[in-house]
């Protein structure tokens, strides 16, 4: 595994630092145990204290201490609350955490992470890579599924929405667009967001998010 950089990151803490009596390596953990592994990594390489991270992303010290010893999941809007911390997209998050992609991905080999809470599945079929600014997720809500963002990773992050099944209603700040399958929206995120399927159908879409 490689950070932006090209060069390792996993190794830089125990892993039974984070994830106690944890006898695994990392490349016996689960997804789940890696994220939870990566994001400790991340607030440690930058000097944080859990605090410090609470007060920055509006989690609380406890949720975030959990999180980090994969004792529970986070949710799609914490997630995107410390993506936001960090400077990272979710897409690129979830990427790092799996194993270096080739060019060609086939299907087993695409990430998948899934929010039980939310109803909200995302298979990134074009993972982040070096070299490649787009990046290519397929996106499923459970029928009446809502996902709320209080901000975006990266401001300004052009995104485009491509519906393929189902009704999704996409809110951002005053703006509201209610997509039916085979609409595109197109846009560059900033401030709140909220992404609403349709009450029966639930959505399925692709997105594709260009890096700046």
């Amino acid at each position: 595994m490689y950070n932006l950089t090209g060069t390792p990151f996993f190794g830089y803490i125990s892993i039974k630092r984070i994830i106690p009596k944890c006898e695994k390596t990392m490349s016996e953990l689960n997804t789940e145990q890696r994220l939870a592994v990566r994001l400790a990594e991340l607030r440690l390489q930058r000097g944080w204290s859990l605090d410090e991270l609470s007060v920055a992303t509006g989690i609380s010290r406890a949720s975030l201490s959990r999180i980090e010893r994969s004792e529970t999941s986070p949710t799609a809007a914490l997630l995107n609350r410390l993506c936001a911390a960090y400077g990272l997209t979710m897409s690129r998050l979830l990427s790092e955490v799996e194993e270096e992609s080739s060019l060609l991905v086939r299907e087993e080999q695409q990430p998948v992470w899934q929010d039980e809470s939310s109803g909200f599945i995302r298979r990134n079929i074009s993972p982040p890579a070096l070299h490649f600014r787009c990046e290519l997720v397929e996106g499923k809500l459970r029928p009446g599924a809502r996902i709320d963002y209080d901000a975006p990773p990266i401001q300004g992050l052009e995104q485009h929405i491509w519906l393929r099944e189902g009704g999704l209603t996409v809110t951002m700040g005053a703006q509201q667009w209610a997509l039916k399958p085979g609409d595109c929206l197109r846009f560059h995120l900033v401030g709140k967001s909220a992404f609403e399927a349709h009450l029966t159908d639930g959505a399925r879409y692709l997105l594709v998010v260009a890096k700046p």
